[in-house]
């Protein structure tokens, strides 16, 4: 017999609940999406606002963190497995006509009869092949990677909004510097047709010019095309309203190309650091890890198995409209009727047509695919991270030289604007002198912008992901 009071089992109530809330909310862990605040739209957007807004409404990183809320169940579901019991209860109750057993002396009755019975049942796995515990330790490392997946998918929307964000300046601003120069060739060209009228210009210059100003225009035509094709790329990947204007910050990319580190890492340092801590090796390292404890599991389960239940039930019945008959007490017979069980089974699978053995020979594949997997991905972000040192360091000698250049350019531009007011050059040597300055500029901007996304990246390399970086 299995006696319980109720004080026990309103504590054993009292933990299962506590158990179930505190796993199912991640373990005592908070959802990173559930407490990060809504963006404040301003009027003009930087980088990080841009990403934070793409990062709040990317259906990517909402698809993630509904993966990940399940990892959370199922982790809970594998605990409450593992350490408490199932329990059930019943009750049923009919009314007879026709011919039945009479249970007070267990004869057949054609008397009219009303059956009530209540039970209530538990069981629990005492050995199951390690089944349980492994279960819970993939549900655990299942969690981890769920993490790290939505981890992940918020940092690819991030580079994606930084890529998208700095074409929209270059070509923001290539448009605005190829306006200039078919600005400056107009005018050249207007006072040119006047030198032509005074006879100081041959036609044959002028018709020059016009082709040169021709050229712009269609340069200038383009570039404002590729500017709106970024701008609405950068919308889709921010998940903006494709009808609202969206402003940026021009004078971002200075302020974050001064404040990039100029140190000169470790490589060796930082490669290492990835393949630790990167999302991507915390998922591959994920996989073979689960892969190896369900191939653990897959081989205990040609070992017995061993379970314990018991149970109460009890029963009440009576005969109404019999005559002379008294019913006995509903509560008596709850008491008289009672009985209790416990059980003790033991599982031995002798033959089941080799599915053990087949599900073990798979799972010892997924195991191998697993690690192949995993040693490829820890060899692609090896490169990945190599390579990210050697754009950053390659960009950062661009965006100097860039620097210097622009810097040649404007003053060779300004001692060309004096020779050209005092007649020492033509118009078409100062048109040139010109484009040479501004096409400076747009280069030294381009330049800047892909310094300063490497820069990023290689931080990202480091451990500081994306929407952290300042």
């Amino acid at each position: 017999m299995i006696k319980v009071n109720s004080a026990g089992c309103l504590f054993v109530w009292v933990l299962v609940l506590f158990l179930a809330g505190s796993l199912s909310s991640g373990g005592f862990s908070q959802d990173r999406a559930g407490s990060r605040e809504s963006t404040v739209i301003p009027d003009k957007m930087t980088l990080r606002q841009c990403m934070e807004y793409a990062v709040e409404h990317s259906a990517r990183v909402k698809v993630a963190q509904a993966d990940l809320s399940d990892t959370r169940v199922e982790r809970r579901d594998a605990v409450l497995k593992t350490f408490t019991p199932q329990v059930s209860a019943s009750s049923y109750g009919y009314y007879n006509w026709g011919r039945s057993v009479d249970p007070e002396t267990n004869t057949y009755s054609n008397i009219k009869s009303f059956h009530n019975g209540y039970s209530l049942s538990a069981g629990i796995a005492l050995f199951d092949g390690f089944q349980a515990v492994n279960n819970m330790k993939i549900a655990k490392t299942s969690l981890l990677m769920g993490i790290s997946r939505e981890q992940q998918a918020e940092d690819e929307v991030c580079l994606a909004t930084m890529e998208a964000w700095s074409n929209v300046l270059y070509y923001s601003e290539l448009s605005r510097i190829l306006e200039d120069q078919v600005a400056a060739a107009q005018l050249s060209l207007d006072k040119a047709r006047k030198e032509e009228q005074l006879g100081k210009k041959a036609y044959a210059d002028v018709v020059q010019m016009e082709a040169e100003l021709a050229d712009k225009q269609y340069q200038s035509l383009q570039a404002k095309g590729k500017a709106d094709d970024a701008l609405l790329t950068l919308k889709s990947v921010m998940m903006w309203p494709l009808d609202t204007p969206l402003v940026l910050d021009s004078q971002e990319p200075s302020r974050l190309a001064d404040n990039a580190s100029k140190n000169q890492e470790d490589m060796a340092h930082i490669v290492d650091y990835a393949l630790a801590h990167n999302p991507q090796a915390i998922i591959a390292e994920g996989n073979v890890s689960n892969a190896r404890r369900q191939l653990s599991t897959a081989r205990w389960q040609l070992a017995p198995s061993l379970s314990l239940s018991g149970g109460w039930s009890t029963t009440y019945f009576t005969y109404p409209g019999r005559a002379g008959y008294t019913p006995v007490p509903f509560r008596e017979q709850l008491k008289n009727n009672r009985g209790e069980y416990i059980q003790l089974s033991i599982n031995i699978p002798i033959y089941n047509r080799l599915q053990a053995q087949s599900s073990v020979i798979r799972r010892k594949n997924a195991y191998d695919r697993a690690v192949a997997e995993r040693d490829q991905k820890m060899t692609e972000l090896e490169a990945e991270v190599k390579r990210a040192v050697q754009d950053r360091d390659n960009t950062l000698s661009s965006w100097k030289l860039a620097l210097k250049r622009a810097e040649v350019q404007q003053e060779a531009y300004k001692l060309n604007v004096k020779k050209y007011d005092q007649g020492m050059i033509s118009s078409i040597e100062y048109q040139s002198a010109v484009n040479n300055w501004l096409q400076a500029q747009a280069d030294r901007l381009q330049a800047q912008l892909t310094y300063m996304i490497k820069e990023k990246v290689l931080r990202y390399y480091q451990g500081q992901s994306y929407l952290s970086q300042r």
